[in-house]
């Protein structure tokens, strides 16, 4: 075991831990915990008990592993062939009970990356080649395919179900027992069996200090790009998207909102249903 310099690691006698591991001060490895040789753990980590690291994984500082929690183990991917793949979780994370980490694949990034200050809550499972932003909550028993891409500050609700390769944007709100088949914009909200989007993740703008005249024109933003009756506008999705970009060029949040569309996508866009109610918080 390479120990850093400061204060030893506690390492119940029960656990296994490889002497080509590195662990950093103040560590806390409870019992029943397997740590891997090519694992490296950050300063003033826990794991409580019955914890396994494998694989070539990192945690940052201060990050805690709850008992039967599994990261850095081998993807569910029939073409995986043991390639050297690496797993990161970032400092401060939190992973509760019986979550399931996998690390990426050769013909992926390579890398399954979870950023700081997350909460993924029990019974939840990180696929390979998954990215998580900072601040990131998953919810009790949200399941994912590989090659998920989740921007910071997105809350992922209980029992939700987001397909390979969707794109969740920053700051948006995936509600639960959802199927998620398709990109869910920045600031997004998505309920339903099969998503649909039905507004903007008001809660978080007011309790993120977003000023109500920005939240006011992003409210106008989002109801040029989805009005109730697109048909009645006359106008394709890209002629509204033109529109607003040109009206709203100043507005960062609705930039960055229309870049998010523009980009890349394998697996399209979550749209309004046509009828759905846009606005969720009763303006």
């Amino acid at each position: 075991m390479d120990e850093r310099r400061g204060k030893a690691p506690e390492i119940h006698p029960s656990s296994i831990v490889s002497s080509r591991a590195r662990i950093g001060r103040g560590v806390r490895i409870g019992p029943w915990c397997s740590i891997g040789p090519d694992v490296e753990i950050g300063d003033n980590v826990e794991l409580i008990s019955h914890v396994v690291i494998d694989g070539r994984t990192t945690l940052g500082d201060g990050v805690v592993c709850y008992p039967f929690t599994s990261v850095g183990m081998a993807p569910q991917d029939l073409k995986y062939r043991g390639e050297p793949t690496s797993c990161m979780i970032g400092a401060r994370t939190i992973i509760r009970e019986n979550v399931t980490i996998h690390r990426g694949t050769a013909t992926g990034t390579g890398l399954t990356r979870i950023g700081p200050d997350c909460l993924i809550m029990a019974n939840s499972h990180v696929a390979h080649d998954c990215t998580l932003g900072r601040g990131v909550i998953i919810v009790n028993n949200v399941v994912m395919g590989g090659h998920v891409v989740i921007g910071d500050d997105a809350r992922i609700m209980g029992a939700a179900a987001l397909h390979q390769f969707v794109r969740i944007g920053h700051a948006a709100l995936v509600g639960g027992v959802c199927g998620v088949e398709a990109d869910v914009i920045p600031y997004g909200s998505v309920l339903g069996n099969r998503a649909r989007l039905v507004g903007l993740h008001w809660i978080w703008l007011r309790r993120n200090g977003v000023q109500p005249e920005e939240v006011r024109r992003m409210r106008q933003a989002f109801r040029a790009l989805y009005p109730k009756a697109a048909h009645a506008t006359g106008a394709v999705f890209q002629d509204r998207l033109e529109h607003v970009r040109q009206t709203y060029a100043d507005d960062a949040r609705v930039v960055e909102i229309l870049d998010f569309i523009a980009a890349p996508s394998h697996r399209g866009l979550v749209r309004v249903q046509s009828g759905d109610m846009i606005e969720s918080d009763g303006a």
